[in-house]
């Protein structure tokens, strides 16, 4: 892979996975990158040129393998590997991830959630045992975290992402309406519901004025 991939490209290959799963679904065993830019509504030639970033994955005028293009868009995206993940918050946002079936099935395993309210130690979520934020430490020190989510409010993430930081987590999912400040050797995804709101919002008041113009 390219050192220098766009973090655009990067953003689309979850999206090419998914479809491809769709494809393979419906029994299509190959296909062309016209008939993929049709059905994603991305150019043929903007197509070849993100896979080309990661490798050669089909033969001109041969088209794809549905099923190996999907393979090795998984493998870079390192579906071909487990990572485990933990959970810090266990409110509504936490419940939710905790009961999404499809992270497990893509290699994401979550392995404990964590929450500040004691009186829910011991109970489970999806199977998942919540723990005292007090075991936090000890938990990370006997067991391998890839990633850990973080859904807790605003106000106390900073202060999680370095306590997390500092036992040697360097993957973050972070949900907390912040960009955390942390080292350049630290991963770091957010996924900003506010914003992706307000882009929607954007989005509906520029078609509201061209349909006004028109």
């Amino acid at each position: 892979m390219k050192k220098d991939v766009s973090q655009v490209v990067v953003r689309r290959m979850p999206r090419y996975y998914r479809y491809l799963g769709q494809l393979l679904e419906d029994n299509v065993e190959r296909i062309s990158s016209e008939r993929l830019s049709e059905i994603m509504n991305v150019t043929a030639s903007q197509i070849r040129q993100d896979f080309n970033n990661f490798g050669c994955f089909g033969q001109q005028g041969y088209g794809y393998n549905v099923k190996f293009l999907r393979d090795e868009i998984g493998k870079v995206l390192g579906l071909d590997k487990t990572h485990n993940m933990i959970i810090i918050g266990s409110g509504n946002l936490g419940r939710a991830l905790a009961s999404h079936g499809a992270f497990h099935k893509q290699g994401f395993i979550v392995t404990a959630m964590f929450d500040i309210d004691k009186k829910l130690s011991g109970t489970k979520i999806n199977d998942i045992e919540i723990r005292s934020m007090d075991e936090l430490e000890g938990f990370i020190k006997k067991n391998r975290v890839d990633i850990a989510a973080i859904t807790v409010p605003a106000e106390v993430a900073q202060e999680l992402a370095d306590r997390l930081v500092s036992l040697g987590v360097k993957a973050l999912w972070n949900f907390a309406q912040l960009d955390l400040e942390v080292d350049s050797d630290v991963i770091v995804q957010n996924v900003l519901l506010s914003d992706s709101l307000m882009r929607l919002s954007l989005n509906m008041t520029r078609k509201r004025v061209l349909d006004d113009n028109d």
